[in-house]
């Protein structure tokens, strides 16, 4: 499943990021690293950006980039 996929008000944890070079590179220093947890703010009508909080802040996220973040499911870490 891709962050694209994501169903709003879940939380997902980053398994992989796809891609490579400057695009990767892009998607890293948002801060979007494997084994982080997102949860999915909102999605735009149709689709692009998603809105994302991820490492306490909020982050949109266009809908290419967000195809290419394999993410898996997981309830709510506890803090």
């Amino acid at each position: 499943m891709t962050l694209k996929d994501a169903v709003v008000g879940k939380y997902y944890i980053v398994k992989k990021i796809n891609g490579s070079g400057p695009l990767k590179r892009r998607i890293m220093d948002m801060g979007i690293t494997k084994n982080s947890e997102i949860y999915i703010r909102k999605v735009a009508p149709l689709g692009d950006p998603v809105q994302i909080n991820i490492r306490n802040y909020e982050l949109s996220i266009r809908k290419a980039d967000a195809e290419l973040i394999t993410i898996e499911e997981t309830e709510k870490k506890e803090d």
